[in-house]
């Protein structure tokens, strides 16, 4: 007789966290649909297909057991699908271990596809491309609901970091997100060392990639030495904090999107070849909101994304205003008139 293998506290965290994140992409919580009865096993093809991009590390490797254990009990079947960057020697023997590990789990189909890294932006952002469009593919090609991905609260720590070493705004600060359209990350408020031990205590044996150990990659020097130094220096909890920050920046971020964009219909008006905003609304605006207010007409109107610095710049014509001419900023002309702050489409000269 087989010895069932016992629900561990890792086992268990794991799993919670997959049923939580799942539980949207289900035809119902707890239920099978009145006409897909659970138990009926030729219906079980017609149910939802959720994905788990499988590297075949800790997370996604605790990731893809418990998802293959909550499916079912959600109405929805798991696959997986594990990307080949083809970066180093043995990544397609690799590539295929984790397929045969997701495959002893249940879970079907098990895609794996092949990429090519070209290297453009640096190569952490060349693999993230590569890796994604083959996650979209794989979406597309097998129709699945949503796809599960393995990060966590130590990849959401590092993150934030990155973000605050990079000074690009409060945006940069905001981390990964738990839901991005069919992008799911069940795990970001699980660390390291319990996906680690969930693995240890299923008996799964994962494999580790020579890359996340590679310090020529920035990630993996904040992993290595930044956090373990803060940690050090400023006691235990500093990922959990830096996480809890992410979390809240998002919430506030948000909101405030939420406003302005209930805010703008009411102020937006249509100008000669584009669109204008009141200068009295605006200045009533805190600066958050305002900010917004101009990136959100622009991006709207002309499907042109300012950065901070030239949000700042059309901003001072509502707050610094001393009649000067008008803004050329990438895509759009700024100008202060009557009262109104009008964007045109930028002039296109004949020379370029």
């Amino acid at each position: 007789m087989t010895m069932r293998r016992r629900l561990t506290p890792a086992i268990a965290d794991v799993r919670r966290a997959v049923r939580t994140a799942l539980t949207g992409a289900s035809p119902t919580a707890d239920e099978p649909t009145a006409d897909e009865p659970a138990s009926d096993e030729p219906t079980a093809v017609h149910r939802p297909l959720v994905l788990v991009a499988l590297s075949g590390g800790p997370d996604s490797l605790a990731l893809a057991a418990a998802t293959a254990f909550e499916a079912p009990r959600l109405g929805l079947r798991a696959g997986a699908v594990i990307v080949d960057h083809r970066l180093q020697p043995g990544s397609a023997d690799a590539a295929a271990e984790a397929a045969r590990a997701a495959a002893a789990l249940g879970l079907d189909p098990v895609l794996v596809r092949e990429v090519t890294v070209d290297g453009a932006g640096g190569p952490e952002a060349a693999a993230r491309e590569a890796r994604y469009a083959a996650l979209d593919a794989a979406l597309a090609d097998t129709g699945a609901t949503r796809l599960l991905l393995g990060h966590t609260l130590d990849d959401q720590a590092e993150t934030v970091l990155l973000g605050l070493a990079r000074g690009s705004g409060a945006s940069s600060l905001w981390g990964m997100a738990r839901e991005s359209g069919t992008y799911l990350r069940p795990l970001l408020g699980i660390r390291r060392s319990i996906t680690e031990q969930a693995c240890a205590d299923a008996a799964l044996e994962p494999w580790h990639d020579p890359q996340n150990t590679n310090s020529l990659y920035t990630r993996v020097r904040v992993r290595q030495r930044v956090l373990p130094t803060l940690e050090h220096e400023l006691g235990p909890g500093v990922a959990e904090a830096l996480a809890r920050t992410a979390e809240q920046l998002r919430e506030d971020a948000e909101a405030l999107d939420h406003f302005a964009s209930e805010i703008i219909e009411e102020l937006a008006e249509s100008a000669e070849a584009g669109i204008s905003l009141p200068v009295a609304a605006l200045a009533a605006n805190p600066p958050a909101l305002r900010q917004r207010l101009i990136r959100l007409a622009v991006r709207a109107e002309f499907h042109v994304s300012l950065g901070r610095a030239h949000t700042l710049e059309v901003a001072r014509l509502v707050t610094d205003w001393n009649g000067q001419g008008p803004l050329d900023l990438p895509g759009v002309r700024v100008e202060r008139r009557h009262g109104l702050i009008v964007f045109s489409a930028a002039a296109i000269h004949p020379n370029g």
